[in-house]
């Protein structure tokens, strides 16, 4: 089943969302993943539950200042 999550993520560079869509990518290769550097999201379709997703995109360093299950 696909869970669809949001994350407002402190990102000052295309490096930083680069690092994030690695590791998201490499969490699951079915997954879809949209993350704007401007607007400071990601937004992720996944199977994985929250608190893995979560998880993943704070081992890069970045700092998730908000995130929330859209369905």
């Amino acid at each position: 089943m696909s869970h669809n999550y949001h994350f407002d993520v402190t990102m000052s560079c295309s490096g930083c969302s680069g690092a994030i869509e690695r590791v998201l990518n490499k969490l699951d290769n079915n997954s879809k993943v949209d993350i704007s550097l401007d607007k400071q999201t990601v937004d992720i379709s996944t199977d994985k539950d929250y608190d893995t997703v979560y998880n993943t995109i704070q081992k890069t360093g970045k700092k998730i200042n908000d995130g929330r299950i859209i369905s």
